[in-house]
């Protein structure tokens, strides 16, 4: 049998830092190997920079009081024999015809920070062992959803969108 959907973990979530407002908004899976060429050693000041990312959780009840601060490990997940994939935010189901490749909580940054992407994150998370240190990189925040634009009906305000990762 040949098993349709694995996930590997290969590294690190990276972005642009939370209070920054230059680089880049959406969040790359980092290799736990990188391989380097021509550079010029030391900070240099005309640089974009990457970082390193935590979850900012706080003790909510929906994800381990323990996760807080610590690091973000990113996967690669490969379906085999499915073509199309997508996430679905505010929902943990997928549509008729489509296969839940898991459910989770939508996460993004902190909405005061610097804009970053909607992010499905596993209700089960992982995260790096060993990294319980307050460094504040790139954080992940749950999203919660406003009335006005956004209905109040079927949308209930603050509280926790969910979303599903589902294929096809």
């Amino acid at each position: 049998m040949i098993l349709s959907f694995f996930v590997d973990s290969i590294g690190h979530v990276g972005g642009s830092l939370y209070s920054q407002r230059g680089g880049a908004s959406n969040y790359i899976c980092l290799t736990r190997d990188p391989i380097y060429e021509k550079y010029e050693p030391g900070s240099q000041d005309v640089r974009s920079k990457v970082y390193g990312a935590e979850y900012e959780t706080y003790s909510t009840g929906i994800f381990p009081a323990n996760l807080m601060q610590h690091d973000v490990p990113c996967a690669v997940c490969h379906v085999t024999k499915r073509a199309s994939q997508m996430m679905i935010p505010g929902r943990n189901e997928c549509p008729a015809g489509w296969t839940r490749e898991y459910k989770g909580y939508l996460m993004a940054e902190y909405h005061n920070h610097h804009r970053t992407m909607f992010t499905c994150m596993d209700e089960n998370p992982d995260y790096t062992r060993g990294t319980y240190t307050n460094h504040d990189g790139v954080l992940f925040y749950f999203v919660e959803g406003v009335c006005g634009s956004l209905p109040c009906k079927p949308y209930i305000q603050g509280l926790e969108l969910t979303c599903a990762v589902c294929t096809r």
